[in-house]
């Protein structure tokens, strides 16, 4: 499974390295994809993470695209238009758009959350153009997957491996997270 998470100045640390972590704990091909082309990128609370390969490299569509939340780096995602029509062509092609945070705007002014359920972080609600809203933490609606911020960021991983690996690999991957909390 070929997943792109894009990174753009600051991104939420949280929102973007968990979903990294879970992905590659259950066997996803996982890029850390830099918006600016830059090989570090910073993270709102000033953690630098090295990117897999910048934005002018990325071929081809994947099967999840992932755009985590913070300010201002879900602003820098959307205002990149490669991130918006990779965005667009893996919705259209079938594959799976997931965003966290303030960054189910992203899809939501792209129109592809139009008559489906989502969330977001308090405040972006009016962003999320046609969406059916929802107060829950993480929503999947068919190959759309939105979380409302940093506190949701294991179960929207969690999610994420149940969308590409089955619910089954989610279950073993949270159970072996849990066990080693229990010591």
């Amino acid at each position: 499974m070929k997943v792109y998470e894009f990174l753009a100045e600051g991104f939420e640390e949280v929102e973007a390295l968990t979903p990294l972590d879970m992905l590659r704990r259950a066997g996803a091909d996982i890029r850390l994809v830099s918006v600016s082309g830059a090989s570090e990128v910073t993270g709102a609370h000033g953690v630098r993470v090295g990117a897999d390969l910048p934005l002018s490299a990325v071929s081809g569509l994947p099967d999840l695209v992932i755009l985590p939340g913070g300010m201002p780096g879900a602003q820098n995602l959307r205002d990149s238009e490669e991130v918006c029509r990779i965005v667009t062509e893996t919705a259209r092609q079938g594959g799976f758009v997931a965003a966290i945070c303030a960054a189910p705007f992203i899809p939501g002014e792209l129109g592809l959350l139009e008559g489906k359920t989502a969330t977001c972080y308090p405040g972006f609600e009016p962003r999320l153009k046609g969406a059916i809203l929802s107060s829950e933490t993480v929503v999947r609606d068919g190959r759309i997957i939105t979380a409302a911020g940093m506190g949701a960021a294991l179960p929207f991983a969690e999610m994420l491996v149940s969308a590409l690996f089955g619910s089954e690999k989610a279950e073993e991957l949270m159970r072996a997270i849990v066990a080693g909390a229990r010591r």
